[in-house]
């Protein structure tokens, strides 16, 4: 373990450290916006759905643009600067504002921010791993981050608890571990890239051309349709709080517990499911990921008390971080150096896709039926994108692309 460690670059270490504090800040404010908006500033319900709709599309329309502006300035981390500052920037102004287009100014602002910053860091991660550790430093980060969301569901509690539901409050303490993520960032992160210049002492461009959809080659995009597929099955997380809540009764007040534990197995299974991929190959544990879906659905649809429904939950969150990894793993292996970031961009922008098809089905399930058909419909998308995989698999697994 010592020597895999000593593989891990500094600087994959400081992104996984300033993702987790950017994802305590997030959660921070994500736990506790809707309840700004609709009780304190008297928003309605249907307009804060609207917005955060609107918000989280923007989010994965700016984790496309930014893969693509990654790639043609060659300097990842300077775009990820700009992402990790706008989220910083946001804290500040949801605690210094209290009206309605000031925090719609700051949300959209937060997410953007977070969009911005997705991409680049994760095309980052595939160009300082050493040959034989993208599966660990990506599960590394992936770890370092989710474990930044569970933290950040805690401190979440306790805030509001000591603060005596002091929201404003709770703002301004979020935007301190997004402004020490940013330092971080600064300090320790090194770009391999910052230095390239052409042979005029120019820096390096890579203009942006039709023709690069086509070299991210076949492989990569055959890889893409299990992925849509994939991400099809995923019915959004709020789901898990409503069963929870409506068919087994849980206290409203302990939603955030749901939270927290699939951001828990997420966490503590992702470094070393990144781990082993490098020793053992990334698509059984790919596939594994998907049969993991398939039996937290089953835990979910079938069970008859709460503590079994809860092991649903810690199931699903082991599946979204194992595919999560896997995915960005293969796609750094596969896709060629300087289009990572586009590769990535597309990968985020077809989740987008493939998540809205997920609540368009998953809700059209739960209203016509009920929860039960709604968890056998995702186990069944998920199988087939098991079969899926087993049969694109000889198209996707070949020598990188060129």
């Amino acid at each position: 373990m010592n020597i895999v460690k000593s593989k891990i670059p500094l600087s994959v270490w400081a992104i996984g450290f300033a993702s987790m504090l950017l994802n305590i800040s997030t959660i921070l404010v994500f736990g506790v916006i809707a309840l700004y908006l609709q009780k304190i500033l008297g928003a309605a319900t249907g307009f804060i759905v609207m917005l955060e709709g609107f918000f989280e599309a923007m989010a994965f329309i700016m984790k496309l643009l930014s893969g693509l502006i990654s790639d043609y300035f060659r300097r990842p981390k300077k775009i990820m600067t700009i992402g990790f500052s706008m989220v910083s920037i946001s804290r500040i102004l949801f605690a210094l504002f209290a009206t309605v287009p000031s925090v719609i100014v700051a949300r959209l602002f937060d997410r953007l921010g977070n969009g911005v910053q997705s991409t680049p860091r994760d095309a980052l991660i595939g160009d300082l791993s050493p040959d034989g550790t993208k599966g660990a430093c990506f599960g590394l980060r992936n770890t370092m981050a989710t474990a930044g969301s569970f933290i950040g569901g805690i401190l979440g509690l306790i805030l509001m608890y000591v603060s005596d539901q002091n929201i404003e409050q709770v703002f301004m303490y979020a935007s301190i571990p997004a402004i020490c993520g940013l330092v971080l960032l600064v300090i320790f992160v090194k770009d391999p890239h910052e230095k390239e210049v052409t042979t005029d002492k120019k820096p390096i461009r890579h203009p942006l051309h039709i023709k690069d959809l086509k070299r991210l080659g076949k492989p990569y995009w055959m890889l893409m349709i299990v992925a849509l597929i994939f991400m099809t099955s995923r019915i959004g997380e709020s789901m898990l709080v409503l069963h929870a809540t409506h068919s087994f009764g849980m206290d409203p007040s302990f939603a955030h517990g749901i939270l927290i534990l699939y951001n828990f197995t997420n966490s503590i299974f992702s470094y070393p499911v990144g781990l082993l991929s490098d020793k053992l190959g990334r698509y059984g544990f790919l596939a594994l990921s998907f049969i993991i879906l398939i039996l937290a659905d089953v835990f979910l649809g079938f069970s008859s008390s709460l503590p079994l429904m809860l092991v649903g939950v810690g199931l699903w969150g082991i599946q979204i971080g194992m595919s999560q990894d896997m995915f960005l793993c293969i796609i750094a292996d596969q896709v060629p150096e300087d289009l990572r970031g586009t590769g990535i961009g597309f990968y985020y922008l077809i989740n987008s896709v493939g998540l809205l098809l997920a609540g368009f089905i998953g809700g059209a399930l739960a209203y016509r039926f009920d929860q039960f058909v709604t968890f056998m419909g995702s186990g069944a998308i998920a199988f087939f994108a098991l079969i899926v995989l087993v049969i694109l698999r000889p198209a996707i697994d070949v020598k990188k692309s060129t």
